[in-house]
């Protein structure tokens, strides 16, 4: 039997593609996110960035962070959205899936010409990821390359972070001044 002339996708390829069908259902005005989790070669857990179960969203009546001028990936407390990452591990849990040894898949691209942009999980995305008990993170680069993470790098990224900025906050107390 002959086959077709379509390349069969990878699995990092596939799973990409169905975050990518998730971040559809994104409210962001922005950028899009999607996020899967899998287990042994099944999806456990889909999740996208959005304001809260029952909450208005900016796709309905606007952005508050457009109003302000607030940079992306910060001053998020301009921001109503709960994001893809948090939101697959809280949809795992309310429907009594382990997200534990499993991959997460992220995508996102941004709203208005709907390029990729690379989905690093913020610190805080971060943190959940690591309690939730995900062993490595999947992600598209802008350049359509994949990206894959341990997340066990993240534990001694954030410790050494916690203990530099611990010393920087002593030294800083300690200064001439300073009361």
């Amino acid at each position: 039997m002959s086959g077709c002339s379509e390349k069969r996708p990878s699995k990092d390829e596939y799973y990409l593609g169905i975050a990518k069908a998730v971040a559809k259902r994104s409210t962001c005005l922005r950028r899009k996110f999607g996020a899967i989790v899998t287990k042994d070669d099944v999806v456990v857990s889909s999740g996208y960035n959005g304001s809260t179960r029952g909450v208005i969203n900016c796709s309905e009546i606007g952005c508050l962070k457009d109003e302000v001028n607030a940079s992306e990936y910060s001053e998020y407390e301009f921001c109503i959205a709960v994001h893809a990452e948090e939101n697959v591990v809280i949809n795992a849990a309310r429907n009594g899936s382990s997200t534990l040894g499993g991959t997460l898949y992220v995508y996102g691209e941004y709203t208005k010409d709907g390029s990729i942009t690379e989905s690093i999980p913020c610190e805080r995305c971060r943190r959940v990821i690591i309690n939730a008990g995900i062993r490595s993170v999947i992600t598209k680069k802008s350049d359509g390359s994949i990206k894959r993470k341990n997340v066990s790098d993240w534990v001694k990224e954030d410790t050494q972070r916690y203990i530099e900025r611990l010393e920087e906050a002593k030294k800083k107390k300690q200064l001439p001044g300073r009361e």
